[in-house]
């Protein structure tokens, strides 16, 4: 079933991925009971991440499903071993980000991949996410249609994809914070791969994106686009023992990173927390907020909950 399945949907969405410029897109959630896994296609390349089963497995049991599923895959794909990529996340939820710093290999594999006319560079064996967030294609291309002549902040920037859009898009300057060395270092080869490169106008600030709010704007400092995608929980070693829960801490982050918003400006919030208890009174104030729904979900996601994004805007006579 899992094979038929995904060769089914692989030609069903080549043309469409042509026809949108995408060379990586989502192939396979959950859809049949009986095998709960997601399967991203990369240019010729497949990702799978194995999800809980319901069922109390022995580790046997484990076993043969996974080598079913790894055989049914390349079956269907049409994939030599070398091409196919298996993770598990039978641990966790399968939509957690917070575990997206975590290295699980050593091999470095990468690939460039296209997407709307910009290249990425994903690592295919190193990570439990490969660098770039399927999901979040159509809000990358929100902020690159309003991104023109505009100042962009991106925070928890990840590999620095938002940041590429907004540039190409024409955004005067941009500021890209993340902790994290390793993935500033390849928001910087995004750039390269997009005829981009760090200057002072475009700059990349390594600090704990949380202490960057604490410590507030510099003097004449503000952004009209403003990107925050944070992950849903955050206890790293460099934030010194303090913890962050997006469901718990979404307001305080709002009106930490509102303080950075211009007049007229645009702040998109997003998270993939099912938990959240979105209340209009976290709307900083003198903000508006419009829910964008699954506005932002692209079509090849059959789970349409697999992100919830809002837009806040400040009125441009503030």
């Amino acid at each position: 079933m899992l094979a038929n399945r995904l060769a089914k949907r692989l030609r069903h969405l080549r043309g469409w991925a042509a026809a949108e410029g995408v060379s990586c897109f989502r192939l396979y959630e959950k859809d049949i009971p009986e095998y709960p896994l997601i399967v991203d296609w990369y240019d010729g390349d497949a990702v799978a991440w194995l999800l809980p089963r319901t069922r109390d497995d022995t580790v046997e049991a484990q076993r043969a499903f996974r080598d079913r599923v790894v055989e049914e895959i390349r079956s269907g794909l049409e994939l030599a071993d070398e091409r196919l990529w298996i993770k598990d996340r039978s641990g966790q939820r399968g939509d957690d980000r917070a575990s997206q710093y975590e290295r699980v290999d050593r091999r470095g594999v990468t690939r460039v991949v296209a997407e709307q006319g910009l290249r990425f560079e994903v690592n295919l064996s190193d990570y439990l996410d490969t660098g770039l967030f399927l999901d979040h294609r159509v809000a990358r291309s929100l902020v690159r249609r309003y991104a023109r002549d505009r100042r962009m902040l991106n925070l928890f920037a990840y590999t620095g994809s938002f940041t590429v859009y907004a540039r190409a898009g024409g955004a005067s300057a941009s500021t890209t914070v993340d902790m994290s060395n390793t993935y500033q270092e390849w928001t910087r080869r995004n750039f390269a791969l997009n005829g981009m490169r760090e200057t002072p106008e475009h700059r990349l600030v390594t600090t704990d994106c949380l202490e960057w709010l604490d410590a507030g704007p510099a003097p004449g400092e503000a952004y009209d686009l403003i990107v925050c995608d944070p992950p849903t929980f955050s206890n790293s070693k460099r934030m010194g023992g303090r913890t962050f829960a997006i469901d718990r801490d979404y307001a305080a982050l709002l009106a930490a990173a509102a303080r950075f918003l211009a007049p007229g400006g645009y702040l998109y919030f997003s998270t993939n927390s099912r938990a959240l208890k979105w209340d209009a009174a976290a709307v900083p104030p003198g903000l508006t907020a419009r829910d964008l729904g699954d506005r932002t979900v692209p079509p090849d996601f059959r789970n349409r909950k697999i992100h919830r994004c809002w837009r806040l805007e400040r009125p441009a006579s503030q």
